[in-house]
């Protein structure tokens, strides 16, 4: 008889995905309420701290704690569309936590092309 036959012991430990896919479908409203304004208030944040060329590790702070909401967002969004709910809401929510994403690592590229042009200036007016 082999290790695994005949065993009767389950894995309490596993996560039940469709547990957790049932949750986010039945409180939607309530997720989609918290993760929307989440979103742009915190991509904001991150556009207003680049914009103010705030030191790197503060964006790169902002970055991380914006792409949270945004990436629950896509994954609640992939939620309904994995039992076929095609509507406009999903898209847009959908756009719109890629569009957080996307700004959200803008910032990461941007930052530091202006430490690496900072840099530079600074070298030319040392020399």
């Amino acid at each position: 008889m082999g290790v695994f036959e005949g065993s009767t012991h389950i894995n309490h430990k596993m996560i039940d995905l469709n547990t957790i896919f049932e949750f986010s479908r039945t409180n939607c409203v309530a997720i989609c309420a918290f993760l929307v304004p989440a979103n742009l208030l915190l991509t904001l944040q991150t556009l207003i701290l680049t914009w103010l060329r705030r030191p790197k590790s503060q964006v790169l702070t902002a970055v991380l704690v914006a792409c949270i909401p945004a990436v629950l967002i896509i994954f609640h969004v992939f939620t309904w569309l994995m039992i076929g709910v095609v509507m406009a809401p999903t898209f847009i929510l959908l756009c719109l936590g890629s569009i957080c994403l996307g700004i959200n690592f803008w910032a990461i590229f941007h930052v530091w092309a202006i430490a690496k042009q900072f840099k530079i200036q600074l070298r030319e007016n040392l020399t």
